[in-house]
């Protein structure tokens, strides 16, 4: 039997990406430093991604490796951890002979092309967050140009789901308002913005990974294109839940200041541009190329309720 490894394991995208491989019927190993079996066929084994030696044994075996970690939403720390961690990888996957999954979110592109993000847009980051994003998408692409490395990149917009852990939308908005609380969004509440749908991402990740022709190539996952902004997504949810919450939206002041309260917020200033500006993710590669349809955002925000 195939074995797939997953590293950082049994967050929303590698949960996701489990469900599809079991349904594929090919072995699982999910490695974190406290993973847990989604199904009861999975291998589990405790790694630290900072840590090359354990990473090696992690990945020994595997034909395919996903890298799927999401580390502490801090600048500081992506630049200290991020690029020991892909060095890790590269070097486990290359030494193993594994092909790798990277997933990728759009940090390191042109912020002056957010209206319209496709697999073409440039890489031109003007966060600190986006350059150590672009520094490990290079140190990717440099192995699989040499070709020492079969590798692929995947990216998707922000995320959402059933259950979802740590998402924008779900946490500020989706579960705000079935509370009958305010929902809160920042800088402009009238943007279009993308969001993927978490089993959409999961799935076509995996169908990716099982066509040979995938490969050596980033791929924007399915994401509806209805674009919906933060008030439509309010209203929606009044409409479904019966309530009447009204979107509260922090201007640049009020995230500067409770930025001093609330770390993540202090992190986001310098990604402002997510959403004060309309943010377009455009998924028609895969959608032509495989025929992966995205949920209707709609649908998947029933799933949420």
């Amino acid at each position: 039997m195939k074995l797939h490894t997953i590293l950082g394991a049994n967050g929303n995208i590698g949960i996701a990406i489990s469900h599809e491989l079991h349904l594929a019927g090919i072995q699982v190993r999910q490695v974190s430093r406290n993973p847990k079996k989604i199904h009861e066929s999975d291998e589990v084994f405790v790694g630290d991604l900072l840590d090359s030696v354990s990473i090696r044994e992690a990945v020994k075996g595997s034909e395919v490796v996903y890298l799927c970690a999401g580390i502490t939403y801090s600048a500081k720390i992506w630049e200290r951890d991020w690029p020991i961690i892909m060095k890790n990888t590269l070097e486990a996957c290359i030494a193993e002979n594994c092909k790798l999954v990277f997933f990728d979110n759009m940090y390191a592109l042109d912020p002056d092309e957010i209206g319209h993000l496709t697999e073409k847009t440039p890489m031109n980051p003007k966060s600190r967050k986006g350059k150590v994003r672009k520094q490990i998408l290079e140190m990717l692409w440099q192995k699989v140009n040499s070709g020492d490395l079969t590798a692929m990149v995947v990216r998707a917009a922000d995320f959402y789901g059933p259950d979802a852990k740590n998402s924008f939308l779900q946490e500020l908005v989706i579960n705000r308002v079935k509370a009958g609380k305010s929902p809160q969004w920042t800088y402009s509440g009238d943007k279009k913005h993308s969001f993927t749908f978490i089993p959409d991402a999961g799935k076509a990740t995996v169908q990716l990974a099982l066509h040979q022709s995938a490969w050596n190539q980033t791929w924007n996952l399915p994401t509806d294109p209805s674009y919906p902004s933060a008030r439509e997504i309010t209203q929606l949810l009044n409409e479904k839940l019966g309530k009447n919450t009204k979107l509260m939206v922090m201007p640049d002041f009020m995230v500067w200041l409770l930025g001093w309260f609330i770390p993540p917020l202090k992190e986001i200033r310098e990604i402002k541009y997510q959403t004060a500006e309309d943010y377009c993710f455009d998924s028609s590669k895969i959608e032509n190329a495989f025929e992966l349809k995205p949920t209707p955002f709609e649908e998947g925000l029933e799933s949420c309720l």
